[in-house]
């Protein structure tokens, strides 16, 4: 019996390795562009890849031409290196998205912004969005694993795999693909809950490593999504937190711009900061990411991809204190200069409400106008710094998953 179970372990190994080293090989055949031409020239022309949605062969080319060529809009128009560098993380929530582009419009010095736009969905409705954009520069990056381009394959949903509440006796019996790795809670994978997580971790290190208009750059990046919402002196309050935390808290290792509070009392916090240990649950919204903090997180990549929660941020809470031997310190905004708008989940569209969400954000920025562009920055409280263990929530037992997420750090 227990030969038997070794033998299925290796085949089913053996199998995970053909995926993987297949999507390998199409991802290498994929970046080589139909015209081979110097990257610079094409980050300084603004020429845009014409992206092809009409089938899933034709999105995948398009996905990895886009990757190579880096084409960034209305560089032109804005010569010279960005001094701010904001990743917006895109599902399909155009309405939430333009709420985002909105605000952003409406910021100060925006036209000294690099944005860029990582998306794991693709459609012409989003693209069409982004590529409006003509107040600053624009750089759109794509997720080339989305379950979009593999839609009856891992990492998309095989139909040989298990159901998610099968039990493992009854799935070892019908020999569905994953029946030996159930996560922690007896669960089996669902490709549209763990597609975020591959997507966050995916777009950490090709933005650190791949974006040729970051080479050289050493300020912090900015970590957006599309149901955010940015303050007109967004800019203003980044360069007054970052001239704070190189003068007098040189050991905090991540900026915190927005939190999940209202702006009820925003008057009175606007030029308030507060240094705390890093919490999913606050400190998850506008999250500045300098190199430093993004080695030590590749250092700790296979911990990152084998912890058992679907959650990025939930996993990000568990690296730090334990791969991350010293807990993650954070210099956090007490005035938010990021408000979520986001009122239906990420996979659920019935009750969104962006015209809500959009009269909501506008009626708290009004109120709070006062309180906007502070001259000086202080330090308020300076909380104890340490590891906050918790429940991990599963979704994340699958190794096809750990092994892929673990390969976004090598070169594909």
């Amino acid at each position: 019996m227990r030969i038997r179970l070794v033998k299925k372990n290796l085949l089913l190994l053996f199998g995970v390795s053909v995926i993987l080293l297949t999507l390998m090989f199409t991802t290498r055949v994929l970046m080589i562009p139909d015209d081979i031409t110097d990257s610079q020239e094409n980050i300084q022309s603004g020429r845009t890849v014409k992206f092809q949605f009409g089938s899933v062969p034709e999105m995948t080319k398009s996905v990895f031409n886009a990757n190579y060529k880096q084409c960034i809009l209305n560089a032109d128009t804005f010569p010279g290196e960005p001094q701010l560098v904001l990743v917006i993380q895109v599902h399909n929530r155009p309405e939430y998205l333009k709420i985002l582009i909105r605000s952003l419009a409406s910021a100060s010095e925006v036209q000294k912004f690099l944005l860029i736009f990582s998306h794991d969905y693709f459609s012409e409705e989003i693209n069409t969005i982004v590529q409006g954009i003509t107040f600053c520069k624009v750089l759109q990056i794509y997720f080339p694993f989305s379950t979009q381009l593999y839609p009856t394959e891992f990492p998309g949903q095989d139909k040989l795999d298990c159901p998610r509440d099968i039990s493992k006796d009854d799935a070892l019996k019908t020999g569905c693909l994953n029946a030996e790795h159930p996560d922690s809670y007896g669960h089996y994978r669902e490709a549209s809950i763990t597609q975020t997580k591959h997507h966050w971790w995916w777009k950490m290190h090709f933005v650190w490593e791949r974006v040729q208009a970051l080479q050289g750059y050493s300020g912090f990046v900015i970590f957006l999504e599309e149901d955010n919402y940015i303050l007109p002196d967004f800019y203003h309050f980044y360069k007054e937190i970052v001239g704070f935390q190189k003068s007098k808290c040189p050991d905090c290792d991540m900026l915190a711009l927005g939190n999940h509070n209202s702006l009820s009392d925003f008057t009175n916090l606007s030029n308030k900061l507060l240094t705390t240990s890093w919490m999913f649950t606050m400190h998850n919204i506008g999250m500045g990411i300098s190199r430093a903090l993004y080695y030590k997180l590749m250092g700790c990549s296979d911990d990152y991809c084998t912890y058992d929660d679907y959650n990025w941020d939930w996993t990000l809470q568990h690296l730090s204190g334990t791969c991350i031997s010293k807990p993650l310190k954070v210099l956090v905004a007490q005035g938010s200069r990021v408000l979520h708008t986001g009122n239906c989940d990420l996979h659920q569209k019935e009750n969104c409400r962006p015209e809500l969400a959009l009269k909501m954000a506008e009626e708290a920025l009004a109120q709070a106008k006062s309180g906007l562009f502070p001259q000086s920055l202080a330090l308020s409280a300076a909380e104890s710094v340490e590891h906050k263990p918790h429940m991990k929530n599963g979704g994340w037992g699958d190794i096809r998953d750990h092994i892929l997420c673990k390969n976004y750090a090598k070169r594909l």
